[in-house]
């Protein structure tokens, strides 16, 4: 019999960001976070992402990677579009520092996909 993977195997790296947005601006961020997002996961090889607005008012996403190369790699190969790159960049009135994840257990049961409309999140 096979031993279970480690919570490393499984999961690989995560990575977090925060921010203070702009008040007004969440709604462009969103969108542009979640374009960058994707072309991220579909050439890059991201596992994906999620984003969260914190109580305290900051945003979190955080994102999962097979390992930091890969996501390095991605970051210097993957093309994004300068407009939603600048669009991410104005709604941020703070960056907090990235913290870099190592998974040492993991009882994360996978979400259901959700599927979202095509109208933008209202400003909060």
């Amino acid at each position: 019999m096979k031993p279970a993977a480690s919570a490393q195997d499984r999961v690989g790296l995560v990575a977090m960001y925060r921010w203070r947005l702009h008040p007004g601006r969440e709604a462009a961020f969103i969108a542009a976070w979640s374009a960058i997002t994707l072309a991220l996961r579909e050439h890059g090889g991201s596992f994906g992402s999620r984003l969260h607005r914190a109580d305290d008012g900051t945003w979190v996403g955080y994102a999962q990677w097979p390992d930091d190369s890969t996501r390095q790699r991605a970051f210097d190969r993957v093309a994004v579009d300068p407009a939603l790159s600048a669009q991410m960049r104005n709604a941020i009135a703070e960056s907090l520092p990235e913290l870099l994840l190592q998974p040492v257990a993991d009882f994360l049961v996978p979400a259901i996909p959700i599927v979202q409309s095509s109208e933008s999140p209202a400003n909060d």
